[in-house]
Parts: structure tokens; C-alpha cells; sequence
């Protein structure tokens, strides 16, 4: 059985890693398997625009530690669980700001959600750019509300909820892991 890690991060007003939300999916269902929800007290005292969704009902009790405590911990299970593979949606950020996991292959899941020629729930009426790639209205909230017919649906920005979203964005998306792209 083959697994892979969704990763969402949030962070404060000085763009530092206030938050990590981890999922291991598995490769064959996209179901969630485990699922870990760091949360940094010295990044979170500074504030930032999600702030108020850090403790909100989640799947998994949150870990309050350092961010160094985190990046360990979440090292150590992915070798534990046979992680090599991460995805997130618009991973370019997430990866810029979790250097410590440069050892592991990064996939951007916008890369094919946004894209026409591999998500056909794209209406035909999308402003596109030549390439297939909407021009607007492709974030994870709209993405999710086009896949899923939900259109009551609105993100949370918390890291753990996020990234379950994320998984559910490729379970609907209905392509191969093998079809994603690697950063």
C-alpha cells in the first residue's frame, strides 16, 4: 500500500510557520490514514490573519511545540511511515517556507486542479489562459466548491482542516499519483 503526505502551513503577519497541518493519504483511495496538526506558540504571539482558526475542532489533538520539535517529529514519522512524497496545493509556499523537507519530493496539486486539460470540471465558459490554466478563482476554496457541487463550502485556514481539504481535492480530481507533477 503505497502512502504520501499532505502538508498546509499557516503562518503570522512576518511570514514565519505558525502552523502545520499533515495528512498521510493513501496512494490507491486518497482516504486519510494518520494525520498530525503542529502548532508553534512563539510564531503564533506575534498574530496573523488565521490566528482565530489555530484551535478550532480538529480530527487529531494539536502538539504545541517548537518548530524545530515539529519538523523532527513529522521527520521522523514519514520515515517511519515510508513517506517520500508530499503534496500540497500551491506547494511552491509551503515548500519555501519548510526548507527542512527539501529531502522529500514535493507535488503541487494546483498543478493539475487549475488546469483544463486535467481537471474537466472546468467550465467551458473559464477564462483560461493559453496554456489551460484558469486566470482566476482556482484557490483551494473555489476548487473545492467546483469539484465537489458544494457551494457552501468555505476554507477554514486551519493547517490540519486544510490539508484534509487537499486530499479531498485530489480524491475528486480522480488522477493517478503517478499523473502529478513534481516541483
Amino acid at each position: 500500500m503505497g502512502k504520501f503526505a499532505v502538508i498546509d502551513t499557516e503562518t503570522n503577519w512576518a511570514d514565519q510557520v505558525m502552523s502545520i497541518g499533515t495528512v498521510i493519504g493513501d496512494e490507491d483511495t486518497f482516504q486519510p490514514m494518520d494525520a498530525k496538526y503542529h502548532i508553534l506558540p512563539a510564531e503564533c504571539e506575534m498574530g496573523g490573519m488565521y490566528l482565530d482558526a489555530l484551535f478550532l475542532d480538529t480530527p487529531v489533538k494539536p502538539i504545541l511545540c517548537t518548530r524545530e520539535e515539529a519538523i523532527q517529529d513529522l521527520l521522523c514519522w514519514f520515515r517511519h511511515s515510508g513517506i517520500r512524497s508530499v503534496f500540497a496545493y500551491n506547494a511552491c509556499f509551503d515548500r519555501t517556507r519548510l526548507p527542512e523537507f527539501q529531502c522529500l519530493d514535493w507535488f503541487d496539486i494546483m498543478r493539475l486542479a487549475a488546469y483544463r486539460q486535467h481537471n474537466p470540471r472546468i467550465p467551458a465558459s473559464a477564462d483560461c489562459f493559453r496554456t489551460g490554466r484558469m486566470r482566476r478563482n482556482y484557490g483551494v476554496e473555489p476548487m473545492l466548491r467546483l469539484l465537489s457541487g458544494n457551494r457552501t463550502y468555505f476554507e477554514t485556514h486551519n493547517a490540519l482542516l486544510d490539508a484534509l481539504d487537499e486530499l479531498q481535492i485530489m480524491r475528486l480530481l480522480g488522477k493517478n499519483i503517478n499523473q502529478y507533477i513534481p516541483l
